[in-house]
């Protein structure tokens, strides 16, 4: 079965960060037809939109989460870790933390200084305030009138205000606000969050329009098998609604748009013939473009965790232990109250582990809970932990095909820890997470360290620490990067080398991983890459004072 290239000028596949932009930007026009592909459902599920289920949404392989796996990572003790990534209306941003997080202005300077012109801070900083409403409204760093909310943390918890504070204490700074003009130092971050409810790319870009456009069609639960490609022009995509259905063709006239993410990105563009062509003759794929690069460069945030005892019943899990969950659901059911609205992710800072760097390379999350293994483990009381992740890793590693078959999940080799600067990052993270712990101002609420425990304290200790316990902080970025230089599968207009009408729109395309949560730079690079796609003008640089190095 086959739609004619009548039905549709653009087909944008995936139904992520990106794709829930670009069919909202494209869709404005009622003489552009578009239609919006998505091998996930709808986000009807309380747990997507109540803040707290994020927890459970990570936990394991569900109908929102594809629940991936490594290979073993030769340098964590061959150890295969899970990785969670959002499947469905909302992608990743309708399973995640819900942190807004835009990264360091230099790490935009930077693509542009690798000659991607129009990405650099200036230019990409109208199109995050375009995204954007902030509740405190516009200012130079902030949009107030943007589809994606996004509110302040309260630190509406004393350990929350105590964690700042002891980052204080230990001689950081104090930021109000990670997005502007200071991101070092500790302070509340800002959160993807409308009135105690998951604002996520869905809600405020695809579920606006999707039933009010008629020039918009959205697929749900339609796998896309290959891209369809005549004579070096992409064309439309194979999709299967259903393994063991029988494939159907969908057509576009104008551009296909791949929205699939930095893991299925790079496995579509391979089972299309897009790829290193040694690779993917071993698979069975007739080569269309050689791209070696196509997989390559994956880069993302690993991440260790310290665990404390909290001596006061003051976390999530008093909270919510035994009855008081169902109570916690009834009563954010009924009146959006409670625990229910809270992410438990208030606090945090960016921090240097040495001298001499411009801007900070390890961001920590403090969590008002405790959680082991993505939280798959059951908890028993009381307790917070911080995350410390290495910012830009050194690290790169590869999205491959264990197959032909687009129904085996790709092959994801994160290549973690492969460098000495890498694990020397992670162990000073650990330290420094310690020596803010144990400062004055945590005192009331601190109790034992859980783990790493007492029994780990040299650098030797710590670093066989890392490699039993590190994990995602789920922020893989890279695999299908755009550059200036030929051998990048995507061009700075983020169209596809070797095949017309064919671009890639999503955290694939980052050539190095920004100093933070991927999702706010998702939506932005989508916002910019729409107005690439309609041919409009880019918004005009806006340039604005940053910090220096403290």
């Amino acid at each position: 079965m086959a739609i004619r290239a009548s039905g549709f000028d653009f087909i944008i596949v995936g139904a992520g960060s990106a794709g829930c932009v670009l069919a909202n930007r494209l869709s404005a026009n009622p003489d552009i037809r578009v239609c919006l592909i998505e091998a996930g459902g709808k986000d009807k599920s309380l747990m997507v939109r109540m803040p707290a289920g994020v927890g459970t949404l990570i936990q394991k392989k569900n109908p929102h989460n594809w629940g991936f796996w490594t290979t073993p990572q030769k340098h964590m003790n061959n150890r295969e870790l899970y990785w969670p990534r959002g499947k469905g209306w909302g992608g990743s941003s309708s399973i995640n933390g819900m942190i807004y997080i835009r990264g360091h202005a230099r790490d935009y300077d930077q693509w542009r200084q690798m000659g991607l012109t129009g990405w650099g801070y200036a230019d990409v900083l109208p199109y995050f305030r375009k995204s954007e409403s902030h509740e405190n409204g516009a200012d130079a760093f902030h949009g107030g009138r943007g589809p994606l909310w996004v509110e302040n943390a309260e630190l509406d918890n004393p350990v929350y205000r105590a964690f700042v504070q002891a980052g204080v204490e230990a001689g950081y700074p104090h930021t109000s606000d990670f997005n502007g003009a200071q991101q070092e130092g500790f302070g509340p971050y800002q959160r993807t969050i409308r009135d105690g409810e998951r604002w996520s790319a869905s809600f405020a870009y695809l579920r606006p329009i999707h039933d009010v456009r008629e020039n918009l069609s959205v697929i749900s639960t339609g796998r896309v098998t290959r891209i369809v490609m005549e004579k070096g022009r992409a064309t439309g995509v194979e999709l299967v609604e259903g393994k063991g259905k029988e494939p159907r063709t969908v057509y576009a006239e104008a551009e296909v748009l791949l929205c699939a993410g930095a893991v299925q990105s790079p496995q579509v563009l391979q089972l299309s013939g897009i790829g290193a062509a040694d690779a993917l003759a071993e698979a069975g794929i007739a080569v269309e473009v050689d791209a070696p690069d196509v997989g390559a460069n994956l880069q993302d945030h690993l991440d260790v965790l310290v665990h404390q005892e909290m001596t006061q019943p003051l976390s999530a899990y008093s909270q919510q232990k035994g009855l008081k969950k169902l109570g916690v659901g009834l009563n954010y059911i009924t009146r959006r109250k409670g625990a229910g609205r809270d992410n438990f992710l208030q606090a945090g800072a960016f921090v240097k582990s040495r001298e001499g760097l411009d801007r900070p390379d390890i961001q920590l999350h403090q969590v008002n809970a405790l959680a082991f293994k993505h939280g798959a483990e059951a908890i028993d009381r009381d307790g917070f932990m911080v995350h410390a992740c290495q910012l830009r890793p050194e690290s790169r590693g590869t999205i491959g095909l264990k197959s032909a078959d687009p129904f085996d999940d790709p092959q994801i080799d994160a290549n973690y820890l492969a460098t000495e600067t890498d694990r020397l990052v992670m162990r000073e993270g650990l330290k420094i997470i310690r020596d803010v712990v144990s400062q004055k101002a945590l005192s009331p609420y601190r109790g034992a360290e859980l783990s790493p425990g007492e029994a780990v304290q040299t650098d030797d200790e710590i670093d066989a620490f890392v490699r039993a316990h590190g994990e995602t902080i789920y922020h893989p970025v890279g695999t299908v990067r755009m550059g200036a230089d030929e051998a990048a599968p995507v061009d700075g207009s983020l169209r596809v080398r070797g095949v017309e009408g064919l671009r890639v729109v999503d955290a694939s395309v980052m050539p190095t991983l920004i100093g933070g949560n991927t999702n706010a730079p998702t939506i932005m690079i989508a916002e910019k890459a729409a107005d690439m796609i309609l041919g409009n003008a880019p918004l005009a640089a806006q340039e604005v004072e940053i910090a220096e190095p403290a």
